[in-house]
């Protein structure tokens, strides 16, 4: 049975009144490497709060009393989980399964999704934000940076996708 997703076009649309929605709430645009940092901060300062106050790097994160589990980018980050759960119970695609070619092993599907996370990650610490913040948030104030970042991204997908092609076709 073929799954039926969402219509691209609506998909894109909604996405748009969702960004909008969050520009005019929060005054804030979507984004969500961030959030990640800040639920790491807060599991340090959780686990070791002594080591939290005393690094330099994390301590700018406590510094007044601050509570970075309560800043706006890990509330969307666990909205966009929740959001993830209730999409895929709704849609009733909420199974563990690994979707995969047929020519491919599971553990190296995982690998490869795994590293690419990681580039994925460490690229938007690099460039100080995702392509929610980077990308979409930035093109929607027409700012340059944004379509660098979409071009950038899009172009170098199209390049990489010749030589891991095989793990899909």
């Amino acid at each position: 049975m073929k799954n039926k997703y969402m219509n691209p076009y609506l998909a894109g649309t909604l996405l748009g009144f969702v960004l909008l929605l969050a520009m005019y709430i929060s005054g804030r645009g979507l984004g969500a490497s961030g959030g990640i940092k800040y639920c790491v901060v807060s599991l340090v300062g959780t686990v070791d709060r002594s080591h939290a106050e005393d690094s330099l790097y994390y301590s700018r994160y406590f510094e007044d009393g601050k509570k970075p589990i309560k800043n706006w980018l890990t509330i969307e980050v666990f909205g966009i989980l929740a959001g993830g759960f209730i999409s895929g119970a709704i849609s009733k695609r909420l199974k563990f399964r690994i979707e995969k070619s047929p020519k491919i092993s599971n553990i190296r599907r995982l690998v490869f999704a795994f590293s690419g996370g990681l580039f994925f990650v460490y690229g938007a610490q690099l460039a100080r934000g995702c392509t929610s913040g980077a990308a979409l948030s930035g093109m929607a104030v027409l700012s340059v940076a944004g379509f660098v970042t979409m071009i950038s991204i899009f172009g170098s997908a199209y390049v990489f996708a010749w030589f891991f092609r095989k793990n899909w076709i």
